[in-house]
């Protein structure tokens, strides 16, 4: 699809609360916001969506082109992504469909859609199947409300909590015998932890801890320690980046040995920083109301907007779908 095409789809989108005309008028349409995979910068694309299953999808079919469209590259390598729906807007974890569910997915798509298949029957190359995973709500009722930088320090250590723990229950409960790739839905959630984890200390290393170091040099000690075990966890994430570096993960052993290390040094660091900064940081506001006081820098534990944890599907309203080539 031509980027002017998309560009103007795009303008008049968000001018009218989610509702375009031409080919995409009476869909249902939603702007994608994926990460560059080698230049790192957004990139939002307008793509038709379908509902089924209580499941949120897009279709990679690029108008049953011979090549996958850009924006699926580039959520195989940055999985956390923003989605624009109407007036609301949100991030996800973009997880591919693999072989009997997508099958089945895809069918259900084409039900409603019956476009994506004849994309299908114009290429050899199999369309996938993207599930957009939203957060799963708090079990315990609504989420906590930030209110200072301890609080969005919290938000993003329960994040990474339940994203680490998510990820080793799915390596864990791979079945000895099947084939040694763990798949697409592991290594989606692995890479989206590995890189909230990123922004998370990006942002630490960045602001809050040179501010905390000028306004209480006592706590040098502390942040040399913390800074340690941010280098630490680095290598770790750096070991399970290098093992998720293709499309399957042809090493499950070796990625839950690595996986059980990074939960020890993580969980024995997040707990060291709540315990030395939480008190500190509870005297910040967050958002800062005026200029921003020293520290207060937010923290981005995820591309393109707040944390999702990726671990379940919640998307909008159900409806029909209009096809997208891009």
């Amino acid at each position: 699809m031509p980027m002017s095409f998309n560009l103007n789809v795009i303008e008049e989108f968000r001018a009218n609360g989610g509702r375009v005309g031409g080919p995409f008028e009476g869909g249902d349409l939603l702007l994608l916001t994926t990460t560059g995979a080698r230049s790192g910068r957004p990139h939002t694309v307008p793509l038709g969506y379908v509902r089924a299953e209580g499941l949120l999808l897009v279709v990679a079919s690029a108008g049953g082109a011979p090549e996958h469209p850009q924006w699926y590259r580039n959520l195989l390598a940055h999985p956390v992504v923003r989605v624009e729906i109407g007036t609301e807007s949100f991030d996800t974890v973009a997880v591919p469909a693999e072989g009997e569910r997508r099958a089945r997915l895809f069918a259900a798509v084409v039900r409603k859609a019956p476009g994506y298949g004849d994309y299908q029957a114009h290429t050899d190359r199999e369309l996938p199947v993207v599930v957009l995973e939203r957060p799963e709500p708090p079990a315990d009722g609504p989420a906590p409300v930030v209110r200072s930088l301890a609080d969005k320090l919290l938000e993003a250590h329960t994040w990474l909590r339940a994203q680490l723990r998510h990820v080793r229950e799915e390596a864990h409960a791979h079945v000895p015998g099947r084939p040694a790739a763990l798949g697409l839905q592991l290594r989606q959630h692995c890479l989206a932890f590995c890189d909230g984890l990123t922004h998370h200390h990006t942002g630490e290393d960045a602001a809050i801890f040179p501010a905390l170091a000028r306004s209480h040099p006592e706590l040098a000690d502390v942040l040399a320690r913390l800074d340690e075990q941010h280098r630490v966890i680095g290598r770790i994430k750096e070991e399970l980046v290098a093992l998720l570096a293709g499309i399957a993960v042809t090493e499950p052993e070796r990625l839950r040995t690595e996986l059980d290390r990074m939960s020890a040094e993580l969980e024995a660091h997040l707990d060291d920083e709540e315990a030395e900064l939480l008190p500190l940081l509870a005297a910040i506001p967050f958002p800062p109301t005026g200029p921003a006081p020293s520290g207060s820098a937010p923290d981005r534990t995820a591309p393109n907007g707040s944390a999702p944890n990726g671990s379940a599907p919640n998307g909008p309203a159900p409806g029909g779908s209009a096809p997208s080539g891009s």
